[in-house]
């Protein structure tokens, strides 16, 4: 007996049920912010059921981090790809910052990474998403490489980038 081989695999709609959701999630979280966003309409949304949602995320909570942990990631992946390790630091850094600036033009960012995110997140919770998988590691990463190379005076590291991040 054969396989159809047009079936999806488990992996697969696994992957394609999380990315309808995060798809869905943020289209609602930007037009209408979180609070007044419901579960029921991101399942509406998503076209998949409520056991689907709770699933994949623990609550809207977890499914509004997913969002912001994917913003964060892309506004990193634009920044290192304006400003790749073989950029000389200083050059790496302001190319970075224009990129920085570049990625949060993204219709909704603003919202989700500036807005909502802390007050959904809290401050901390958001802070260490940026610097694990956001721009906030990549500043920190510009800016020790520009204090290696001589670039920078030698300050504490991460008041500085802090401090940039905030500006």
């Amino acid at each position: 007996m054969q396989e159809n081989s047009t079936r999806r695999s488990n992996t697969e709609r696994t992957r394609a049920t999380r990315a309808g959701l995060l798809s869905a999630a943020r289209q609602l979280f930007v037009a209408k912010g979180y609070a007044e966003t419901g579960t029921p309409e991101i399942v509406a949304a998503a076209k998949v059921t409520r056991g689907a949602l709770y699933h994949h995320f623990a609550d809207k909570q977890a499914l509004f981090r997913a969002v912001v942990e994917q913003e964060s990631a892309a506004v990193a992946g634009e920044i290192e790809q304006a400003a790749p390790a073989s950029m000389p630091p200083l050059e790496a850094l302001i190319a970075g910052g224009a990129a920085f600036i570049r990625a949060m033009r993204v219709d909704g960012r603003t919202r989700l990474l500036l807005l909502d995110g802390p007050a959904v997140l809290g401050r901390a919770e958001l802070d260490r998403i940026d610097l694990e998988m956001g721009g906030l590691g990549s500043l920190r990463d510009g800016l020790a490489a520009a204090m290696r190379a001589g670039a920078l005076p030698a300050v504490p590291l991460g008041a500085l980038a802090a401090l940039l991040s905030a500006a």
